[in-house]
């Protein structure tokens, strides 16, 4: 049984400890800002200004009517216009354009007599993402431009409107903008806490047995769960100050939506960061150094986090045996949660599966450190 009087004593002596190492917790308030500040707007995914070149060898009204098509889109921005296939290539070459569109001399002549004529797109492909992007855009508006044609060429012959036998009508929902920042931000809460756990909770019990302090401890009539409990909700005050932060900056600094309730938000951030500490903490109890505590937990919490949980990549684009290996790690489960809560406003009703299993690796995690800590102080 637990005494409030001994856990007390610990928590208050762990929390003097963190007031008095005040170069760490700054790192750990100002960390979550950073991250925020850089991913939020580092890491935008949407397609905007693709540099683009043109080569217009018609230079007739027809073909200017379909570069303005692209000088008028958000996607693209034309810088440069060329007359030969080398000063093309150079542009390419050196940066100065990603995608370039030529247009052959006889364009005009072939849509007068309703003729197919061919347009070329040449794209970058060293970026694949974005060149996979910008050709999708630029196909899109060369289909636009086709039915702009066609449509006016049975206008002339006198046949009325061009009808497509089947017209997709795309509708996005929960995200309607396609904004990527609306799906990154909640992708950072999840960064946020698990490198919070591995800088603070993975050297505290490892600081303990260097500075001399852990024979003290065991000393005196605390049991393990009065000390793992005591040393846990510390670092469990700063974490929720970081989720805070991290909910208000997102959503008044880039906007991002909070459709679902704020209250199950907070629990499911809670049993994560519950996780990720006591983890830490049972990597301190087996490292006993805190620089070796600290890079373990870096390497094993924060790499996984970034690349596993479909936070960064999409996990149903990664090979087979790498998207099971994405079962054991807790913050793909989080990280659906936050998309669920934040951008389709849905509940347990619905996520109750990706919560079950995020509060079974956390329970896992406590039993875990109680059961190194006892073995260690046996």
């Amino acid at each position: 049984m637990m005494k409030i009087q001994r856990l007390s004593a610990v928590a208050r002596k762990e929390f003097i400890h963190v007031f008095r190492d005040w170069r760490s917790l700054f790192l750990a308030i100002a960390i979550p800002m950073v991250l925020i500040l850089l991913f939020g707007y580092a890491l935008n995914m949407d397609l905007k200004n693709v540099s683009t070149a043109v080569w217009d060898q018609s230079n007739t009204p027809e073909s200017r009517e379909l570069i303005s098509l692209f000088d008028g889109s958000p996607y693209f921005s034309l810088n440069s216009y060329h007359d030969n296939y080398r000063s093309l290539q150079a542009a390419l070459d050196s940066g100065q354009a990603m995608l370039a569109i030529v247009i052959p001399a006889d364009f005009t002549g072939k849509i007068q007599h309703g003729e197919q004529v061919k347009v070329q797109v040449i794209v970058d492909g060293s970026d694949a993402n974005t060149a996979r992007l910008a050709l999708s855009y630029a196909t899109g508006l060369g289909l636009i431009y086709s039915r702009q044609v066609g449509t006016q060429r049975l206008r002339l012959l006198g046949k009325g409107e061009l009808m497509m036998p089947v017209e997709m009508v795309p509708r996005a929902w929960y995200n309607p903008d396609l904004r990527s920042q609306n799906v990154i931000i909640p992708g950072i809460l999840a960064v946020v806490m698990m490198i919070i756990a591995a800088m603070l909770t993975s050297i505290t019990v490892a600081k303990e047995w260097e500075v001399g302090t852990m024979e003290q401890l065991i000393s005196t009539p605390v049991r393990v769960p009065e000390l793992i409990v005591g040393k846990f909700i510390p670092y469990f005050v700063i974490g929720i100050l970081d989720v805070s932060i991290a909910v208000i900056v997102g959503h008044y600094l880039y906007g991002v939506p909070l459709r679902g309730s704020v209250g199950l938000l907070f629990l499911m951030a809670s049993i994560f960061l519950t996780g990720g500490l006591f983890f830490g903490m049972m990597i301190s109890i087996v490292m006993k150094t805190q620089i070796l505590a600290n890079q373990v937990a870096m390497v094993a919490g924060f790499l996984p986090t970034m690349l596993l949980s479909g936070f960064v990549f999409a996990i149903e684009n990664m090979p087979a045996p790498i998207q099971w290996l994405t079962y054991i790690v807790p913050a793909r489960y989080f990280i659906a949660l936050l998309r669920g809560i934040y951008l389709k406003g849905i509940g347990l009703e619905i996520l109750w599966i990706d919560a079950l299993l995020l509060t079974g690796y956390t329970g896992i995690m406590i039993l875990f450190a109680h059961k190194k800590m006892k073995l260690m102080l046996e």
